[in-house]
C-alpha cells in the first residue's frame, strides 16, 4: 500500500488496511504494537505519513514501518528516552531516533513497550509547554 489518505479514509483506516495488507506475520506484530500502543497511552493520536504509520501525543512518538524481515518501530526522540529493557536494538548510533525491530516469532515484552510509549509522551508533553 503506498498510498495518501483519499477523502473519507482517516489515519486510523489506513493503518487498519496495511494491516489487512501484510496478510502475514508482520500484519499480527504491527496489530499487536498498535494494540499495545493505544493501551499505553490511550488518547495517543493516529496518524499516516510518510506512507506508514505514525502515533503521536503533543508531537511524534513513533512510526511502525514493516520490511520483509521486520517490523520496526522508530521512535523520534528515541535517544532522548531511557531503555532499561534494552528493548532498542536498531538505529543505535544516531543522535535523536533509536529504533525497535521486532522479527517474525519475537516475543513482544508489552510492560516495557509501555514504558518507552509512555516515557515519549512524557518528554513530549514536557517539551510542549
Amino acid at each position: 500500500m503506498n498510498k495518501s489518505p483519499t477523502p473519507g479514509e482517516t489515519p486510523s483506516e489506513l493503518i487498519d488496511a496495511r494491516i489487512l495488507e501484510l496478510d502475514d506475520w508482520r500484519g499480527e506484530v504491527l496489530a499487536k504494537l498498535r494494540a499495545v500502543i493505544k493501551k499505553a497511552v490511550p488518547d495517543i493520536q493516529e496518524e499516516w505519513k510518510w506512507n506508514v504509520p505514525v502515533w503521536s501525543h503533543h508531537g511524534l512518538i513513533c512510526t511502525g514501518e514493516s520490511y520483509k524481515k521486520v517490523v520496526k518501530l522508530t521512535f523520534a526522540k528515541g535517544a532522548s528516552l531511557e531503555d532499561p529493557s534494552g528493548l532498542f536494538n536498531s538505529s543505535l548510533e544516531g543522535k535523536v531516533r533509536r529504533a525497535i525491530d521486532f522479527p517474525e516469532g519475537c516475543t513482544i515484552d508489552e510492560r516495557a513497550l509501555q514504558e518507552l510509549i509512555r516515557a515519549g509522551a512524557k518528554l513530549n508533553a514536557a517539551n510542549s509547554k
